[in-house]
């Protein structure tokens, strides 16, 4: 029996470039950044001081009964109360997907379908409640303190609102988590397991959850924000964080058809390979990242000269870029290829666990519409990326091939494999 083909049939968007498709798509095409001025701890004069920023709702306070979110979502407050900020964001990225994919209550509930979901939890929230329990000398512990913080809340909260009856995980492979959570929910479906497949992602944009990257020195100290995140720019000092969430529908062609949905890419294949190196840091010739991309490419059928475009991981650390750059040299150089590639992290800074299912869903609107983006800020390439080809502009033109990295702690590394859909 063939395996089924696997499409990309709904995403969503709460990101800092924008919070739908729309909004996302204007951004990418006119290289609208979504880095702004951002105070991590107010009047503690901190070196990192900007980040990418999400606009039209309000988070900052610890209680759920003070946030905001922009008209048209019906937002309970027994589901508020399980949640961490990114959680509210999720929830809003996965109404839209609903939406765009035509769901029905009974396609979302039916044990045909899975949810598979990545943050790091909710540090701040964490911290709020902890205080809480030392200050009262255990008396006062929140209820819900648990569900709302650790690295699995997203999938906690999303799966019991939404009544998911499927296969439900969580991923904790840092920035490579959401990517591996494709891959692995691509197997599902090709394997008969699955028709369909919630993929979501999410992180808090607090000082719990990103500043203490600077302590590992990865953080831009660049206050410009028009400046700050520059991937592969020879000027680099490190990335710029950012929160919010993305999702993304996978399911079978077939399901898609039935519905009338949309399909914006088909999931081709995917790789993944470990460094064995180190904790943090990419080994520095790429090696694990180049048997991912090889990996992928084989999975998907595909040669690297057939790649029209390649979505870094590139975050604009020195040695991570560093490291993508010579990989990717051994991948598609060495073979005569020239894909364009680009990291759209220049414009939205990084969403760590969340970035690879955002990103993805950023190749698939380019796909469906017909653009490949560019890497913003690129003024004076590192000296190991020539000979890569590194669009600095949004360019009008369709990718039929794509291929997704991304790298995570420990030297986890995952591709995917888009293409073009062809019924």
């Amino acid at each position: 029996m063939t395996p089924p083909r696997v499409v990309i049939s709904g995403t969503g968007f709460v990101t800092s470039i924008g919070n739908d498709r729309a909004d996302v798509s204007l951004s990418l095409r006119e290289m609208r950044s979504g880095i702004a001025r951002f105070g991590f701890l107010e009047g503690a004069g901190l070196p990192v001081t900007v980040a990418g920023t999400i606009k039209g709702f309000e988070t900052a306070t610890n209680q759920w009964a003070g946030w905001r979110w922009p008209a048209g979502y019906e937002i309970t407050k027994d589901l508020l109360r399980g949640l961490p900020p990114h959680g509210l964001h999720a929830v809003c990225a996965v109404e839209q997907v609903i939406r765009e994919a035509r769901l029905t209550a009974a396609e979302l509930t039916s044990d045909e379908t899975g949810l598979f979901c990545a943050s790091a939890g909710s540090p701040r929230l964490l911290r709020h409640f902890l205080n809480q329990v030392h200050e009262s000398r255990g008396e006062r512990i929140a209820p819900m303190s648990v569900v709302s913080t650790i690295a699995g809340t997203l999938n906690f909260n999303l799966a019991a609102h939404y009544g998911i009856r499927g296969a439900v995980a969580g991923f904790v492979s840092a920035c490579a988590s959401t990517t591996q959570a494709l891959g692995y929910a691509y197997d599902e479906i090709r394997l008969g397991r699955q028709r369909r497949m919630l993929v979501v992602g999410g992180e808090d944009l607090t000082l719990d959850s990103i500043y203490p990257f600077h302590g590992m020195r990865a953080l831009s100290r660049n206050p410009d924000p028009a400046r700050a995140s520059r991937p592969f720019d020879r000027d680099r000092d490190g990335f710029v964080g950012t929160g919010g969430a993305a999702a993304i529908l996978l399911e079978t062609a077939e399901s898609a058809h039935e519905r009338h949905a949309t399909i914006y890419a088909e999931l081709a294949g995917w790789g993944q390979a470990g460094d064995g190196y180190s904790i943090a840091c990419s080994e520095p010739e790429g090696r694990g990242l180049v048997t991912a991309m090889r990996r992928a490419l084989t999975s998907a059928g595909v040669t690297p000269r057939e790649i029209d475009y390649i979505n870094a991981h590139a975050t604009s650390t020195p040695a991570g870029d560093e490291s993508e750059a010579r990989a990717l040299h051994t991948v598609f150089t060495s073979a005569g290829a020239h894909p364009a590639i680009s990291s759209t992290k220049g414009l939205t800074g990084h969403g760590l666990s969340m970035a690879g299912v955002m990103e993805t869903a950023f190749c698939a609107v380019g796909m469906a519409e017909g653009f490949i983006p560019g890497t913003a800020n690129l003024e004076n390439p590192d000296p190991v990326c020539a000979g890569l080809n590194l669009p600095t502009r949004t360019l009008a033109q369709r990718p039929r091939l794509v291929l997704k990295n991304s790298s995570g702690f420990g030297g986890t590394n995952v591709c995917l494999v888009l293409r073009h859909w062809d019924p």
